[in-house]
């Protein structure tokens, strides 16, 4: 695996953890500030394996269908290559078509309208969210996940692109397509653009492990009407 600057995936008991936490359960904390974002964005990390920068500048114009396969066309820096990352299925039970709508609504044609950028960058508000600072504790922290393991790995959003790419290693292996793997993550390693079939990257990234229903963004807002 390549390395992510000390940073380690999460355990599946700690993903389950993440998933159950206050934000995908049905009762308000008392003065949180819900945002759509903080639904979304581990979410989205989880299916995609995309940074936060990634996802926050991601727009509407951006979920394509190409040869049939519907997904999210990823626009990057230099640290790695823009691509094409097929929806994983299970948004639609998670709710992510009913919030394509709202955000259509809303006249927003950025997907994660409401998180503020930052200088141009959207991953400083989502770190601070997610890991803390200073005596402000993150979600990790609200949800008892220690920041940092017994070698020193911490544990951070860019977490969730590490399971991703655990579990599509395995799946582009079986299916005997190292080109697959390094383009949906994008790995300089695969030389081109494009890749030649958005059926083969669809059927590999439809073996990640599906989130439970229950984390659904129905719930959410239903729990903020509350």
């Amino acid at each position: 695996m390549k390395s992510h600057l000390g940073r380690r995936p999460f355990t599946h008991m700690e993903l389950h953890t993440l998933f159950s936490g206050y934000i995908y359960q049905d009762e308000k904390l008392p003065r949180e500030q819900p945002k759509h974002w903080h639904f979304w964005i581990p979410v989205l990390a989880y299916y995609t394996g995309a940074y936060s920068d990634e996802l926050g500048r991601l727009t509407l114009d951006d979920i394509v269908k190409v040869n049939g396969v519907r997904g999210f066309q990823l626009h990057t820096n230099s640290k790695i290559k823009q691509r094409f990352i097929p929806l994983h299925p299970y948004l639609s039970e998670h709710g992510f078509f009913a919030y394509l709508d709202y955000v259509k609504q809303q006249k927003h044609n950025r997907i994660l309208f409401d998180l503020p950028s930052k200088s141009g960058r959207y991953s400083e508000k989502v770190r601070i969210w997610f890991s803390g600072e200073g005596k402000r504790l993150g979600y990790l922290q609200k949800c008892q996940i220690p920041s940092c393991d017994n070698d020193g790995r911490k544990a951070s959003m860019s977490s969730f692109r590490l399971n991703f790419e655990e579990q599509i290693r395995i799946h582009a292996i079986q299916a005997g397509n190292k080109d697959a793997f390094n383009y949906l993550l994008g790995f300089k390693d695969y030389p081109f653009d494009e890749f030649d079939s958005t059926v083969t990257l669809s059927r590999i990234t439809r073996g990640l492990r599906a989130l439970p229903t229950k984390v659904s963004w129905q719930r959410f807002i239903d729990r903020h009407k509350a």
